[in-house]
């Protein structure tokens, strides 16, 4: 059975172009079905109002001819009762022979049936009249042209039956015009519903597709690379969605393969890192000899730079892994106060050598986060604030509960964020420009490390405007989670 069975060939479209196509056919086809209705209803309606007009027409004509043939025989009958001409006699016959010619072209009409009555009436009553001026008697003569009233009285009223029925069927036309009108209306009232139903279903069926597209494109554009991409329909947009997913892959591996060089570069830096803060420790503690003033100047830069660069190790170890490992916390409860200090002490130095002054307005309250992810929020943003403060400027940091959130502000008096350059700040690796027109110095990715951190704790982060004179970034957490 199995080998008998037939596989019928799938009408499905398989390209994009095709189901166009059939899109375009099948919301065409009703309303060619309706224009073609129409159509054959204008045609029967033409068909019909020339029959009536050539019936009438003919009607009206072989009637009238009746009248004239009435009048001419019964003239010519008169006129052969006085002189008896036998010439007359024979016109007589001639023009009797075109009545009934006439009556049987009339009576070969569509038409009424009391027609026939009459036409056969004036056949009896024109047979009567040739059969009576035919004698010689003129008893029978006069009996004969008296017969020419009702002769004239019946094509008079053949007149009228055609009248009457040139009305009739004027009136059918009229009605049968009026039912073709209803039943167009009626065809036109539904196949609006019926083609907007199959343009909506052609639309659904080309748009869900359409959509996947889209989202997937939006997806790797945004970099969530985690989602598959699966599109369905023709042929040729499944062939798409699945070089899609081939991106969708390859970026993934590329983005691993980026991490991974991040970790071993920065882990490979931190071993010499640490030595070199070792050894400037040493340096400024004594342990190989006093330093004088200069010495032990050069050996707070190193310290100093070497605490930046710390910073940085650090920022691209945070970016690494979270990029590799998404939404892991580590909650706990913490106090807002003894975590700023601590974040804070890291900046001493260049707070003091560049005579910043910090304006702290942390209230001593507590909550749950990550504390290792918070912690390098704040050394992100006060870093920025350090960096971009000129000298004898302020920083401002200041933390309080806000119903269910924690709100964390930190604002500088440094040059601000241009407004072409807010949309970028928290891409990964973009380096604004300074108000000198340098380029920053650092990775590029700390906003992008704090944006990051920021959203996995469920909360959000934005550029204030009007409070600061320079960058004011405000954080909002949930205090409890």
């Amino acid at each position: 059975m199995n080998r008998l069975r037939l596989r019928l060939p799938s009408l499905r479209p398989r390209s994009l172009s095709g189901l166009i196509l059939l899109g375009f056919a099948a919301v065409a086809l009703p309303l060619l079905l309706g224009t073609f209705s129409a159509a054959v209803e204008m045609r029967n309606l033409s068909a019909t109002s020339e029959r009536l007009v050539a019936n009438g027409v003919a009607a009206t004509q072989y009637t009238q001819a009746l009248v004239r043939q009435v009048a001419s025989i019964e003239r010519t009958a008169r006129l052969y009762q006085i002189l008896r001409r036998p010439s007359l006699l024979q016109v007589f016959r001639e023009n009797r022979a075109l009545l009934a010619t006439t009556l049987d072209g009339l009576e070969d009409l569509p038409g009424d049936p009391d027609r026939a009555e009459v036409i056969d009436r004036m056949r009896t009553s024109a047979t009567a009249i040739e059969q009576g001026l035919g004698s010689a008697s003129n008893t029978d003569i006069n009996d004969a042209l008296r017969q020419f009233t009702q002769l004239s009285r019946d094509a008079g009223q053949l007149s009228t039956l055609a009248s009457r029925q040139t009305d009739r069927e004027l009136s059918l036309l009229r009605d049968e015009t009026e039912s073709a009108r209803r039943r167009i209306l009626w065809q036109s009232a539904l196949l609006v519903p019926v083609t907007l139903g199959l343009m909506l279903l052609f639309t659904t069926f080309l748009a869900r597709p359409i959509r996947s597209i889209d989202a997937a494109i939006s997806n790797i554009g945004n970099g969530r690379l985690g989602e598959p991409v699966s599109v369905q329909g023709p042929t040729d947009l499944r062939a798409l969605g699945r070089q899609l997913e081939w991106l969708r892959v390859r970026l993934g591996e590329i983005s691993e393969e980026r991490n991974r060089f991040l970790r071993h570069m920065s882990h490979e830096l931190k071993t010499p890192l640490a030595n070199m803060r070792e050894g400037t420790e040493l340096l400024l503690e004594g342990a190989v000899g006093g330093l004088n003033g200069e010495q032990r100047e050069v050996a707070g830069i190193l310290r100093e730079n070497s605490l930046h660069l710390q910073r940085l190790i650090e920022n691209l170890l945070s970016y690494s892994e979270w990029q590799t490992r998404r939404g892991g916390l580590d909650v706990s409860e913490i106090r807002l106060q003894p975590l700023v200090t601590t974040a804070i002490e890291t900046y001493q130095l260049p707070i003091t050598a560049h005579r910043l002054r910090l304006n702290l307005q942390v209230d001593d309250v507590t909550f749950n986060a990550d504390r290792a992810k918070l912690k390098l929020i704040l050394d992100n943003l006060i870093s920025n604030a350090v960096k971009f403060t000129p000298d004898g400027g302020t920083i401002t940091l200041r933390g309080r509960l806000d119903d269910a959130d924690l709100v964390i502000d930190v604002a500088d008096t440094g040059p601000g964020i241009p407004h072409d350059e807010r949309a970028k700040i928290f891409e990964a690796f973009y380096q604004g420009a300074t108000a000198h027109g340098g380029l920053v110095r650092g990775t590029g990715i700390g906003l992008s490390v704090v944006q990051e951190f920021v959203q996995a704790h469920g909360g959000t982060i934005e550029i204030v405007d009007g409070e600061a004179a320079g960058a004011h970034f405000r954080v909002r957490l949930p205090a409890s989670r």
